[in-house]
């Protein structure tokens, strides 16, 4: 299609055939006559189109969360740098992967949380969904959204069960005595225990104490 703005030509092509039809030509021509008509360029304004069809390629969670996987991998480990993206494969991006990240819902991450909820991996799903929030956080400083509903999800998604460490309960604690005392294995083993025992010291403070912490005059 040939026209003129501000007295220079241009022209504007629709495509080759037979991929683009005889009709499909004339109906976007006339589409491009009501651009001139109210003072538009056609050509720009195609150009633009493409450049929004690029952004919204771009702006995609799925390109966002490997976006912000690649700005952090090089402070993570091989290891988990893997398993982050791992997991974001299997649990995410197959659900939400392919939507633009400004369009996310709050309910469309919190199904796909639930997911993972729903098989029992609850330390998984409450780290799976910080990485998340992380993403959205990346996408909002970089300008492609304003809002991140990962945190406000926290409260309605079923918390990990805390596991706590084992503990000698008094009847049992007679008869560990005896076995520390009869044991012949690493005697900085045995030493170390009797000391945490008598001090009530944490393992990486007694560790990484130095000499200058220990005062055996006053016997502290």
């Amino acid at each position: 299609m040939k026209y003129c703005i501000n007295g220079k030509e241009k022209r504007l092509s629709f495509g080759a055939y037979p991929i683009v039809s005889l009709t499909v030509a004339r109906d976007e021509r006339v589409k491009a006559k009501r651009v001139l008509a109210v003072g538009g360029d056609p050509r720009e304004v195609k150009k633009a189109g493409k450049l929004d069809q690029k952004l919204s390629i771009n702006n995609t969670f799925e390109a966002t969360a490997r976006e912000w996987h690649k700005s952090k991998a090089y402070r993570w480990p091989l290891c988990y740098r893997d398993e982050i993206i791992d997991t974001f494969e299997k649990d995410i991006l197959p659900f939400i992967g392919k939507q633009p990240i400004a369009e996310i819902k709050p309910m469309e991450l919190f199904e796909t949380l639930k997911r993972m909820e729903k098989r029992g991996a609850l330390d998984k799903m409450r780290k799976v969904r910080q990485r998340c929030g992380e993403v959205f956080r990346y996408a909002i400083i970089t300008g492609r959204a304003d809002y991140n509903p990962a945190p406000d999800l926290a409260s309605a998604l079923t918390p990990p069960q805390k596991k706590y460490f084992p503990f000698l309960t008094a009847q049992e604690f007679p008869y560990f005595l005896t076995d520390l005392a009869g044991y012949t294995g690493i005697i900085i083993t045995k030493t170390v225990t009797r000391i945490i025992m008598l001090t009530g010291a944490r393992t990486q403070e007694l560790r990484f104490a130095g000499c200058q912490d220990n005062d055996l005059d006053k016997e502290m």
